[in-house]
């Protein structure tokens, strides 16, 4: 009997006018869509409004939080695994980002997450270390193999191909073998026991 899927959950972190991310989303989401065990969803924090300022602890959010998080929370809860597609903005990751990792808790639980980062000289590696303290936070696991893009403009051409595909290419099918070994692993434990926070 066939396993059911890994549902991989693509976050595209950045939402800025002219951004690459979703360039580099789709790039990724295309290498995963080619393992016949993985079901791919493609967030884009672009078409989710999540206002920047949260309730306080305890109280429900308002009516545009309700909204947002009512697209983008059960998709969240739905994933085995999360790729988080990452630039590199004054040595960290887009704010984008953090507030809608804020915005939610248990949907990060006992869960993998890879990174692919991209950005000047540093190939957005320094967003991702502080992704890693995040995420740690929420009991998510972060798998160490990144895909990185060092000087990233140059490297896809205008139709979002990538220039040098062999070196890409192969980054993502170690990420996407260790984030399928990391949710099958983790969705087995965790339909054992609950997991304890």
């Amino acid at each position: 009997m066939p396993e059911e899927p890994i549902r991989l959950a693509v976050i595209v972190g950045s939402v800025r006018e002219g951004r690459l991310g979703l360039t580099v989303a789709d790039w990724f989401a295309g290498r995963a869509r080619g393992h016949e065990d993985l079901d791919v969803d493609v967030v884009d924090l672009a078409e989710v409004s999540l206002p920047m300022v949260l309730p306080r602890f305890g109280a429900a959010p308002g009516a545009e939080a309700g909204r947002a998080l009512a697209a983008l929370t059960p998709r969240l809860a739905r994933a085995d695994a999360f790729a988080v597609v990452t630039p590199e903005y004054n040595h960290s990751f887009p704010a984008s980002l953090k507030n809608a990792i804020d915005w939610h808790d248990r949907q990060w639980h006992a869960k993998p997450v890879g990174f692919i980062s991209y950005g000047g000289i540093s190939g957005g590696l320094r967003a991702v270390e502080q992704l890693r303290l995040v995420f740690a936070e929420l009991h998510a696991v972060t798998v160490r193999d990144t895909v990185s893009f060092h000087g990233a403009w140059k490297h896809f051409d205008d139709k979002g191909a990538p220039t040098s595909p062999q070196s890409c290419d192969g980054a993502a099918k170690i990420l996407l073998e260790q984030l399928t070994w990391w949710a099958r692993t983790l969705r087995e434990g965790r339909a054992a026991r609950p997991y304890a926070t």
